[in-house]
């Protein structure tokens, strides 16, 4: 199995009916869930400077690992998630 990093995209205030879905897809997929975890506040380090990050529609707000036999079926697990904005599959290489 491969492992694949999910980002998720987005923030609103979670409503019964959010964390309800949410619960569900989790549900869903928990065989294939290596690690998870939420992000808040952040910030972007570049050369330019450093700036705070606020939570919004373009934000990255939380990450999953999961194993997956590959991208096609990391993305049809992903394509479940009740996603705020959207939703990245990226494949996690290891060294």
């Amino acid at each position: 199995m491969k492992r694949f990093v999910f980002l998720t995209y987005g923030f609103e205030t979670p409503t019964p009916k959010i964390m309800a879905a949410w619960g569900r897809w989790f549900e869903s997929i928990k065989d294939n869930i290596v690690e998870m975890g939420r992000l808040a506040k952040g910030r972007e380090i570049s050369r330019s400077g450093t700036v705070d990050l606020p939570l919004g529609p373009d934000s990255i707000t939380g990450f999953i690992i999961v194993e997956a036999e590959g991208i096609d079926a990391a993305q049809r697990m992903a394509e479940g998630n009740p996603y705020i904005t959207s939703i990245r599959v990226y494949e996690a290489i290891s060294k």
